[in-house]
């Protein structure tokens, strides 16, 4: 890898994030306009996190499944506000071997349509339900402005779906699946979000809530990270998928309905949170490699040493990886490393064997320590946990420094114009007021924050920042990506 000459994030964060990606082999661009390569350093975070969230899917009862990629255009049709909100993102298919197709084809940009089609085959009964189903997958959503991992015309997560044969049982899990969506956040990456609900307008296509976590990026951007939408009957009924059920009186009934999803886009915020002018800054439990060892010389003890060492972590199911090669100096191994974001770098030369104790170069706080051979497992898993909880605190500082909370619209364009960050303000929940607010500052309704994990919010008295009519909530405002 060649020395790094990276644009201060500090300076243009813009500019340090598309340098920093390519430069640390994270992801490159695809010949395809708009869509990106995941590079095994990349792709290997996605790993991570699925693997992480799978726990979570587990704990809800939630299966994976696959559905195909292509859905026929009349699925869509089934559910105008879906259509409508898709409609200009839509890569759709009309020739297929050699011929012209009967039915337009659309490659799938989230997949409510082509599984529901098939839930209203397979529940009859009240028996059949709830039905709680996952896909890891990819969509395709035709954007005109891409973004490495941020935004491109074709993305992976995971989106699952779920059908309940009573509205209250369907909204509890909504707001189950928002928390896996705060704690893989929060206790895997690092990075504190804010809870709650999105307005009217700002909602998913189709869903009666959608539910959200947003969290705040260091040039005071807001990103939405995940959401988790109550779609309510708005598929299930008649005219649209059918999926209905007898219920145990014999009566019919429609399913109620979730769905939720959460993308490669928080790989972005990883990347954007915790990174600094020197490079990635991976959090040790999605980081695809935890711990690297380097041999300070070409000595054979110390090459051995090296060895040994790796096995020993790698036995303890600590992500590891060596660099015993002599083609490049240690100095050059050091700069990978801290590129790359691991989080730590054991040195092992010919003092360390002495003393019986590596130094280890900790990535997150540019600082050096001594590690002691003898329970070096323990010692290691210390640090690697020592490291996420001080990345947390110091993410979650900044959030707070870059929250601010305004009576009048005067100091809500002064922070808009400025250092920018999360506005709790009173909004009377007019959509003209919200676009008006949008239109003239670029801040968005990021939320309505949740106080606890279901759903309530907090009741107050005040006006309007921008019309000055009463209003009860303070919403969560910010410019985002």
């Amino acid at each position: 890898m060649a020395k790094r000459n990276l644009t201060p994030k500090s300076e243009n964060m813009s500019k340090w994030y598309t340098q920093v990606i390519q430069q640390a082999k994270l992801a490159d661009y695809s010949p395809v306009k708009g869509c990106m390569v995941f590079r095994p350093n990349g792709y290997g975070i996605w790993e991570n996190i699925q693997k992480s969230y799978q726990q979570l899917l587990d704990k809800m009862e939630v299966k994976n499944a696959y559905f195909p990629i292509f859905i026929p255009m009349s699925f869509l049709e089934k559910e105008a506000d879906h259509i409508e909100g898709f409609a200009p993102e839509l890569a759709i298919v009309t020739h297929a071997g050699g011929e012209e197709l009967a039915e337009k084809l659309v490659i799938r940009p989230t997949s409510e349509t082509i599984m529901y089609d098939m839930y209203s085959k397979w529940v009859q009964s009240h028996r059949d339900l709830p039905i709680k189903i996952n896909q890891w997958n990819n969509v395709v959503r035709w954007e005109k402005r891409t973004n490495f991992f941020l935004r491109t015309t074709e993305f992976l997560w995971q989106e699952a779906h779920s059908a309940h044969a009573n509205k209250q049982e369907a909204i509890d899990l909504m707001y189950e699946a928002l928390a896996s969506y705060r704690e893989i956040a929060e206790d895997y990456l690092a990075i504190p979000v804010v809870t709650g609900k999105k307005s009217e307008s700002e909602k998913f296509a189709g869903a009666n809530l959608t539910t959200t976590i947003e969290a705040m990026m260091p040039d005071g951007k807001a990103l939405q990270s995940g959401t988790s939408h109550h779609l309510g009957q708005n598929f299930s009924k008649k005219d649209a998928f059918n999926i209905s059920f007898q219920n145990s009186e014999g009566q019919t009934e429609y399913a109620w309905q979730n769905s939720w999803g959460l993308s490669t886009r928080i790989i972005g915020a990883i990347i954007m949170t915790h990174g600094d002018d020197d490079g990635v800054v991976m959090p040790p439990k999605v980081a695809p490699t935890q711990v690297a060892i380097v041999a300070a010389s070409q000595d054979k003890d110390i090459i051995a040493k090296v060895k040994e060492i790796k096995k020993q972590l790698q036995d303890a199911d600590i992500r590891t990886a060596s660099d015993i090669s002599s083609e490049t100096s240690l100095g050059w191994k050091l700069n990978d490393t801290e590129l790359t974001g691991i989080p730590v770098t054991l040195i092992v030369g010919k003092r360390e064997l002495e003393n019986g104790k590596l130094t280890a170069n900790i990535r997150f706080t540019k600082t050096k320590q001594k590690v002691s051979l003898e329970n070096l497992i323990d010692n290691v898993k210390k640090i690697l946990d020592s490291i996420q909880s001080e990345m947390f605190k110091k993410a979650l500082e900044r959030t707070k420094e870059l929250t601010h909370s305004v009576e009048n619209y005067d100091d809500f364009k002064k922070i808009m114009l400025g250092d920018r960050g999360f506005i709790k303000a009173f909004w009377c929940e007019n959509e003209d007021c919200e676009k008006a607010i949008k239109e003239e500052t670029k801040a968005t309704t990021r939320c309505l924050p949740f106080t606890d994990n279901k759903g309530l919010v907090k009741e107050e008295d005040g006006v309007c920042i921008k019309c000055g009519k009463k209003a009860t909530h303070r919403w969560l405002f910010a410019q985002a990506y």
